[in-house]
């Protein structure tokens, strides 16, 4: 206990998990916290002291089960190994901590996502302008931004790291600027100075000036980076060679995209239980580094045409070639995560078979560049040119480490024969020596015609031999007894002790030498940190341009034309989320969309519910996202005007919590885009106005339209769909908007949706319709039909004419209101009741019984 308090004490905000056999434990207040998150046993134990202690364990080979629980929980991990064999030990065993992991900073794959980055994230709020900074200390990706709070807060959401550290005197504001439940923690004011991170960043990176990284304007962002170098130095995290560089994340580069926007597009999570996000149907990556970049690229859709122009081109000269494209694939999938490897290799926790998996995925990028040398397209030689085989590292790994070697490094078996003589002397002496016993024991046993001696081993005495009491007569002079037990007696013999301390000292000498060699290879691979990392960058991009290709073929993707031109033209679009959820025998239905600042700036869309007007709005958007990020789009043919900016209003999000209604909600949220519109602009807006009353949200709906269209600056390409079809009187009066409606057809007051987007207003908005649609009660839908033919007459006015309203007449009916009664009231007028016997009043009951089957219930 008094190891466990030293140790204890250094890590005072971390739950330390002890190292006690077989089991991690928990002592005291963190036992109480660990059981209580992982619902195990909370007991209690003296361990010596007068008073009992709270204790918590679990089994050490569990910890991959229980850590991620803890990490997730928001708790800070101290994990404390035995590090030394307790075999070998003499007295207490000894123990430190190995990795101290915190919610945005880890190595472990219990805690890490393959295919999603891990981001510890520093903020810094300085007068008006905010700094961010963002590791991934699995990748040694790094890289900073800083603007204004509106911006942060987007890149904050969009990355969502898993931890975010910031000054412990602004608490008030961090909670005012977010409420989103982020793990947080909290550092002294000290730490958030320019000089001390500016010293942190160049000592870091052996820099005299960061205007090589282009940060060097950027006070904010440098302050918010050094915390982080500091942060890594305060949870023992010091080896951390692979954060080679530092990036800045430029603003002007990107398409905009508010938080609101990418939850109402559903780019990364679906709003609805069972939904399907847009990562999900785009993601065709077999590597987790493509996985991780295409996220990013649908984050971050790029807005300058060149760069875009070149992915298209690459995806599409992958997609013409489909056997060549696979054989890539192929690779590819045996890669693995090259990048979580490499730095695993910097900090020195790659273990032997992680070394061998990591010379395998050399050999595949060998693989890969030769394939890419039969290429045609200089975009993808460009790309070929940076990748590097590794040639030299790879011949290391293969000629020092076995195939299959122990995970442990202390387990033996690690290295190859040959490589070293020394290690191939003392391997000859170990298992010679094993086979020595073995003839030894052959010899004694017959020497004193004892058949049962056996030769043994424990902590104790080392090698012994074993006698049943029934045979010790037999023993000769010269062993010399050393314990006697039940049934057996236990002996040594000096060529016994001697070859005892052959093999042990052999067995000691082998497994210190097989370290030494293995860290010397680790060493090797720690040069070839940069050209690795090299490799996981081009080969995620590889990834991604080959999942854009396998979706555009599978998919009959179009590749987009792309221009600085402000047209928007889309013929025969899709929803690609939508389109690929369909039952089987179902196709969906196509539709052309033309925004053109000049001549059709609005298209103000209206139809009933239910039509697939949020469908058609949130398409566009989509196709648009696909094309800026690089992947061909779900489309006969679209010609894309660059777009800058993407602004969506639809569907409901209520913020109670808060104390904002869905209106209010609404209304912040149109609020935001008119503040941040720009000429590139793409506006998406869906039944604004509908959470108040009909005459506010015409009234709102018809300004916003009014606004976006007379704007002194800019004409955003928008598309407004509504369920007022009042907002088709807009056309007349505003030249750039244009009337459209998703087209339905009625039949016998009933309607059937055609999902085709026509030219012309709608007449109205069939709600009785889908409301019949819905399973309504027959009664509640008639009075509606009353109601609705009331006010069409007098103009809408209900105030002026509520006392000539129909009054309802909620009596329940026997039949439904479109039954055709004929057959059954001529029936009924036919039957004589005086005239009937007992007998024919039952049979025309009977009749009548059969006849009301055929009616609806």
């Amino acid at each position: 206990m008094r190891q466990y308090f030293a140790i204890k004490g250094k890590y005072p905000g971390a739950l330390l998990l002890f190292r006690v056999g077989d089991f991690y434990e928990t002592f005291l207040e963190d036992a109480v916290k660990t059981s209580k998150v992982l619902g195990i046993a909370l007991t209690k134990r003296s361990n010596g002291s007068a008073a009992s202690v709270e204790l918590a364990g679990f089994p050490h080979h569990a910890l991959d089960l229980y850590l991620p629980k803890l990490v997730k929980a928001g708790y800070r991990v101290a994990i404390c190994d035995q590090l030394e064999d307790p075999k070998q030990a003499k007295g207490i065993v000894q123990r430190g901590v190995t990795e101290l992991v915190t919610p945005g900073l880890s190595f472990s794959e219990a805690v890490l996502d393959k295919r999603a980055n891990h981001y510890l994230a520093s903020i810094f709020f300085d007068k008006g302008i905010l700094g961010m900074a963002f590791l991934d200390l699995s990748t040694g990706e790094f890289f900073v931004t800083q603007g204004a709070s509106d911006y942060i807060q987007k890149v904050l959401h969009h990355l969502a790291p898993s931890e975010v550290i910031f000054n412990k005197k602004q608490q008030n504001v961090w909670n005012n600027f977010t409420q989103n439940l982020f793990h947080t923690y909290a550092l002294d004011e000290w730490v958030f100075q320019l000089e001390y991170a500016y010293g942190l960043l160049n000592s870091h990176f052996g820099t005299h000036s960061l205007k090589g990284f282009g940060i060097a304007d950027y006070p904010a962002a440098i302050v918010a980076a050094g915390v982080v170098l500091h942060y890594l130095s305060e949870t023992e995290h010091k080896e951390i060679k692979h954060i080679r560089s530092i990036v800045r994340l430029q603003e002007h580069q990107y398409v905009w995209m508010d938080p609101f926007t990418v939850k109402a597009l559903e780019l990364m999570v679906p709003q609805q239980v069972g939904g399907t996000a847009l990562i999900e149907i785009l993601d065709r990556t077999v590597t987790p580094m493509g996985a991780r970049l295409l996220k990013k690229w649908l984050l971050f859709p790029l807005k300058a045409v060149v760069p875009i122009q070149k992915r298209l081109a690459i995806v599409e000269y992958l997609s013409e070639d489909a056997e060549w494209a696979a054989s890539l694939v192929s690779y590819l999938k045996k890669i693995g995560d090259i990048e979580r490897l490499i730095s695993k290799v910097a900090v020195g926790r790659v273990n032997p078979r992680e070394m061998v998996a990591l010379k395998r995925a050399l050999e595949q990028v060998q693989c890969i560049q030769k394939t890419l040398q039969a290429t045609s397209s200089s975009l993808l030689q460009k790309l070929n040119a940076q990748l590097h085989g590794c040639p030299s590292l790879v011949e290391s790994i293969h000629h020092t480490l076995q195939e299959d070697p122990p995970i442990l490094t202390h387990q033996g078996g690690l290295i190859r024969p040959h490589v070293n003589d020394q290690l191939d002397v003392l391997n000859k002496i170990i298992y010679e020596g094993k086979d020595y016993l073995v003839q030894l024991q052959q010899k004694e046993s017959k020497r004193t015609n004892i058949p049962s001696l056996k030769v043994s081993y424990n902590r104790v005495f080392g090698y012994y031999l074993e006698v049943p009491n029934a045979h010790k007569n037999k023993v000769p002079p010269d062993w010399i007894r050393k314990q006697t037990l039940a049934g057996v007696e236990r002996y040594i013999t000096d060529t016994l002790k001697q070859y005892e301390e052959k093999i042990l000292h052999a067995g000691e000498e082998a497994q210190l030498l097989e370290q030494q060699l293995y860290q010397a290879l680790v060493e090797e691979a720690v040069a070839y940190i940069p050209q690795i990392q090299e490799n996981a960058k081009h080969i995620a991009q590889l990834d991604c341009y080959l999942s854009f290709a396998k979706q555009a073929c599978e998919q009959h993707y179009s590749k987009p034309i792309i221009d600085e031109g402000t047209l928007l033209h889309l013929k025969g679009n899709r929803h690609p989320v939508i389109e690929q959820r369909l039952p089987v025998d179902k196709t969906y239905t196509p539709n052309d969309i033309c925004l053109d600042p000049s001549e059709q700036q609005i298209i103000v869309i209206t139809g009933p519910n239910m039509a697939g007007k949020s469908a058609l709005l949130r398409q566009v958007a989509l196709t648009v996202l696909m094309a800026q990020m690089g992947s061909f789009v779900p489309a006969a043919w679209a010609h894309i005007g660059v777009v800058d900016k993407i602004f969506t209003r639809v569907g409901a999000s209520d913020n109670l919590a808060q104390g904002e209604s869905t209106f209010m909600m609404e209304m912040v949220e149109t609020a935001s885009i008119m503040h941040n519109l720009s000429d590139r602009s793409l506006v998406l807006m869906d039944e604004i106005g509908r959470g108040t009353s009909t005459y506010d949200g015409i009234s709102i709906a018809w300004a916003l339209v009014e606004y976006l269209h007379n704007h002194p600056q800019y004409r955003p390409k928008t598309l407004f769909a509504s369920h007022y079809h009042e907002l088709n009187e807009l056309a007349k009066e505003l030249p750039r908007v244009k009337n459209f409606n998703v087209a339905v057809q009625e039949i016998d007051r009933k309607i059937l949706f055609l999902h085709k987007l026509v030219a012309g207003g709608s007449a109205h908005s069939f709600g009785i319709h889908v409301a019949q649609m819905a399973g309504m009660p027959s009664m509640i839908l008639e009075r509606a039909r009353e109601v609705l033919a009331h006010l069409s007459q007098v103009g809408g006015k209900m105030h002026a004419k509520i006392e000539a309203f129909p009054k309802g007449q909620y009596q329940l009916k026997l039949f439904g209101p479109d039954e055709d009664l004929s057959g059954l009231k001529a029936l009924l007028e036919a039957i004589d009741i005086s005239a009937l016997s007992p007998i024919e009043a039952l049979l025309k009951l009977n009749d009548l019984k059969n006849m009301v089957k055929g009616f609806k219930s």
